[in-house]
């Protein structure tokens, strides 16, 4: 905990001022060279080192180092071009590909095991459709609208696979429960798009009819 506290401050005080020279340097050339950009990468990579090191995840030191990142309009949309490339084409199949490794639907074998991925289904369901639909209709939305609204906060990710991955490498959660949960938001996802078209865009032929020529104004 002291070396965590001690990296953080370290962090949110030296390198956050370092890092204005990187801001200072755009700045003056206009562009984003490869010598700012290899800096990124080292700074992001030892921060995610460091935690790791201590005991803590990678994600976090990750996180901790985009989290002082310059602020600077340009550079961040240039950081952005450079990056989204690299990390949707390489790093996030990649991703998702060491996760389902990580999973077993051998682990869910017995009939415990399936009944508790029923609860599980049920509770993931129940709380972000029913949820963000109750939600929406409270606020004034019509039904069908409120359903597709709680049917795309239904989806899984990323971020879920990201939160299952940490804990499982600290040990809060098991193998077991980390392939319900992977099972989970596979299953909320893929039932996303038949939902959306079921409940709402086969209602709408507007939605669905593509734009024409000769609907254009003369």
């Amino acid at each position: 905990m002291a070396g965590t506290l001690a990296f953080v401050g370290l962090t949110l005080i030296g390198v956050r001022r370092a890092l204005r020279r990187l801001e200072a340097a755009y700045c003056r050339q206009g562009e984003l060279t490869r010598g700012m950009l290899a800096v990124v990468f080292l700074i992001v990579l030892a921060s995610a080192w460091t935690t790791e090191t201590l005991g803590i995840h990678a994600l976090f030191g990750a996180f901790l180092a985009g989290a002082v990142m310059p602020r600077e309009r340009g550079l961040v949309q240039a950081l952005e071009g450079k990056l989204t490339d690299l990390v949707m084409v390489l790093y996030v199949p990649l991703y998702f590909a060491y996760s389902g490794l990580r999973a077993s639907v051998r682990l869910v074998g017995g009939s415990g095991e399936w009944l508790a991925f029923g609860l599980i289904m049920a509770a993931a369901v129940g709380g972000k459709f029913g949820g963000s639909a109750v939600a929406a209709r409270a606020t004034g939305l019509p039904w069908r609208e409120a359903g597709a609204l709680g049917i795309l906060m239904n989806t899984r990710g990323l971020i879920e696979l990201v939160a299952l991955n940490v804990g499982l490498d600290l040990g809060a959660i098991s193998s077991t429960l980390f392939s319900m949960l992977v099972l989970m938001a596979l299953a909320t996802t893929l039932m996303t798009t038949p939902l959306l078209e079921w409940l709402y865009l086969s209602r709408q032929p507007d939605l669905q009819r593509a734009p024409q020529l000769e609907d254009a104004p003369t």
